[in-house]
């Protein structure tokens, strides 16, 4: 409860929660270094660290495996991306959020859609009924963590995205959510419409349009993540430095 508790008191503050996106332990070390309050898997970021495609193509055990690194390396509090549970049984997914919690992790994020022959949002009410289904088998497990839920409301083409979102926010903190996560929202009145609908903390992702993070406290945002970007900046930058080892036949790129 402890652990819960610590977390979910992160998203009651009145500046928002800046949260790191990680993807390995010198990722998670760097940023715990930094001195940021608390930390999130990326899992694309991981998935593409170890050769995947994002979209649960990953194993759910090496994801498992890497963030039992992540955790025997840091003392802040620390979430998962679990993208759909790695599994469609109720059951299947529990137990996965289970494993995570039991090595240390504080939250889990779960998403709305799948990857099915392209990514596809599920119906507002069955996502609703399997929240719930999902936080009562975990509390009758004893198992308490932070369920930040991600609709993809605005990362797809979805028709009339604010009142969608809207809706299954709705539904999502009826199901007993603990807070909800809008990827992709960029317009600041949408933003302050979706946390004034809610008594949940809303999350947002980075983005090129993203507001700054005072406007996103104006508006009542309560956490903001970095997604994978951050990982894919420094594989550019990878890329940059290495072509022009190769242009300038010299390591001086370098320094």
């Amino acid at each position: 409860m402890r652990n819960y508790l610590t977390f979910k008191n992160l998203h009651l503050q009145s500046t928002p929660l800046l949260l790191a996106n990680v993807w390995d332990v010198n990722s998670a070390k760097t940023m715990e270094d930094l001195g940021f309050s608390a930390l999130g898997t990326s899992s694309a970021a991981v998935a593409h660290t170890l050769g995947y495609e994002d979209g649960e193509e990953m194993p759910f055990e090496e994801l498992l495996f890497m963030v039992k690194k992540i955790a025997a390396k840091v003392t802040i509090p620390f979430t998962v991306d679990i993208e759909g549970g790695y599994d469609r049984d109720i059951s299947g997914i529990v137990s996965n959020i289970k494993k995570l919690h039991d090595i240390g992790a504080f939250g889990i994020n779960i998403e709305d859609s799948v990857i099915e022959n392209g990514r596809k949002i599920l119906p507002a009410d069955d996502f609703g009924q399997k929240i719930a289904a999902i936080k009562k088998l975990l509390h009758e497990q004893q198992t308490d963590i932070f369920v930040n839920v991600r609709t993809d409301t605005y990362l797809l083409p979805v028709p009339e995205a604010l009142a969608e979102t809207k809706k299954r926010v709705r539904i999502y903190e009826e199901a007993g959510a603990d807070g909800v996560f809008v990827p992709c929202i960029v317009n600041s009145g949408d933003i302050k419409e979706i946390v004034s609908n809610t008594g949940l903390p809303v999350n947002v992702m980075c983005m090129p349009d993203l507001p700054a993070f005072n406007e996103l406290a104006q508006l009542g945002v309560k956490r903001i993540s970095m997604g994978n970007f951050v990982h894919s900046h420094m594989a550019n930058k990878l890329k940059e430095t290495a072509e022009a080892i190769k242009v300038y036949q010299s390591f001086k790129p370098l320094f």
